[in-house]
């Protein structure tokens, strides 16, 4: 018997998955739709497999509303995102230390839990779940691939992460999205693009940039990077988080780990 869910909640449902698991793990996901589910597609499940830290090998769909997802645990982190997310916040890629800890802006000397803490934009140092249960502050990566540094990704690579986001926030609506580094963005969307809020939105949703949280980035002092999430933050109209209202819309999830995918 699977877990029955709304629909919004399947990326967070599968992170719980995906952080259980040894990497490499093969596993089937079998999700069953309601009928006013419609949304979660064969290409939307790909979309919340690949953020939730797996790599899709391939996604079956029947006419009865069911469908089947062979996928591998990457060294990856997974996604913390649900609905009404008050800031959605993207880094570039996890940190190889980040990916195995499970923790975004791990590596020490990283400076983003300090200046969401001093922003008020959370409360407890280094935990991604509180931050979204109890602040609304979602945080996925624009490359899921990890890599000691963001100077290994290639331009293709923002490319592609950017159109998943994309759909990522026109499906979950944070009321803002705030790039962490301005490398994904000018590669992908603005060559000229400087930190602060953007003039076009993204996904439908507004756009905020700001500098990389890194220890190498000497050119940004925690306060500035501080008064940047500050900024961010007086973006998001929500002051408490609130569950959200009951809905029959909803989606039944079954995992099953060390299956091997069809031939």
């Amino acid at each position: 018997m699977g877990a029955s869910l709304a629909p919004e909640g399947l990326p967070l449902a599968l992170a719980r998955v995906q952080r259980g698991l040894e990497v490499g793990a093969v596993v089937e996901l079998a999700v069953e739709r309601s009928p006013d589910a419609p949304e979660v597609g064969a290409g939307r499940l790909a979309d919340i497999v690949s953020g939730a830290g797996f790599e899709v090998g391939s996604v079956e769909g029947s006419s009865a509303g069911r469908l089947r997802c062979w996928a591998r645990r990457a060294r990856t982190l997974a996604d913390s995102v649900g609905p009404r997310m008050r800031v959605l916040v993207c880094g570039l890629n996890p940190s190889l230390l980040a990916a195995d800890l499970g923790v975004p802006f791990a590596r020490p000397g990283n400076r983003f839990w300090p200046a969401a803490l001093a922003a008020g934009l959370a409360s407890v140092d280094r935990d991604p779940d509180h931050a979204l249960r109890w602040h609304g502050l979602g945080m996925t990566d624009l490359v899921k691939r990890a890599t000691p540094g963001a100077a290994e990704l290639a331009s293709a690579e923002y490319v592609a992460g950017m159109a998943r986001l994309e759909r990522l926030c026109a499906w979950l609506a944070p009321e803002v999205v705030c790039f962490v580094g301005l490398a994904g963005w000018r590669a992908a969307v603005d060559g000229r693009a400087r930190a602060g809020p953007q003039p076009s939105p993204f996904g439908g949703r507004p756009v905020y940039l700001m500098p990389n949280t890194s220890g190498r980035n000497a050119h940004a002092s925690l306060e500035v990077l501080g008064d940047h999430l500050r900024a961010v933050l007086e973006r998001s109209g929500r002051v408490l988080v609130t569950p959200p209202p009951h809905t029959d819309r909803h989606v039944v999830l079954e995992t099953r780990a060390n299956r091997q995918p069809p031939h």
